[in-house]
């Protein structure tokens, strides 16, 4: 892949990028931070991808890996103590059902916003993030059922 297509992508995927980062970092401004860190480091290993056609697994696998390090490094900034559970910010108008599957654990929530938002297939999700295509199914059945019990506890 040449440097003028990886940027192509990178501009054709920066919604998606942003969603990715966000589900998993919960700070906007982590996420700018992974989503930068992300595409310097696809620029720096271009050489490792294979096959072209993968660019954008490849280049979200990447951001799912730095998304991880912000992570870990807020983690022992914070001396080892769990993160926050989410809560929309101030002001911030989120819809119950993005509330809803920002609550979800990471293990449903990614296979959900990849599956759902993103538009992948389930094969795809699984080489994304790394898991058996059976385990990415099941965990977008656990995750829809979450997401159900949480909606209709909202309409109660």
């Amino acid at each position: 892949m040449t440097r003028e297509k990886l940027t192509e992508l990178i501009i054709d995927s920066t919604d998606t990028l942003y969603r990715v980062s966000k589900s998993i970092l919960k700070n906007d401004t982590d996420c700018e931070d992974a989503v930068s860190e992300a595409i310097v480091i696809s620029f720096n290993k271009i050489d490792t991808l294979l096959h072209d056609r993968y660019a954008r697994t490849w280049l979200i696998r990447i951001l799912i890996h730095e998304c991880y390090r912000i992570l870990n490094m807020k983690k022992c900034m914070d001396h080892g103590s769990e993160p926050a559970e989410y809560a929309a910010p101030e002001g911030e108008d989120y819809s119950e059902l993005y509330r809803a599957v920002m609550k979800l654990d990471e293990k449903y929530r990614m296979p959900v916003v990849l599956y759902y938002l993103e538009g992948y297939k389930i094969r795809e999700i699984a080489r994304i993030l790394d898991r058996s295509e059976n385990t990415v199914k099941s965990q977008l059945a656990r995750g829809r059922q979450m997401l159900k019990s949480e909606l209709e506890k909202e309409v109660v």
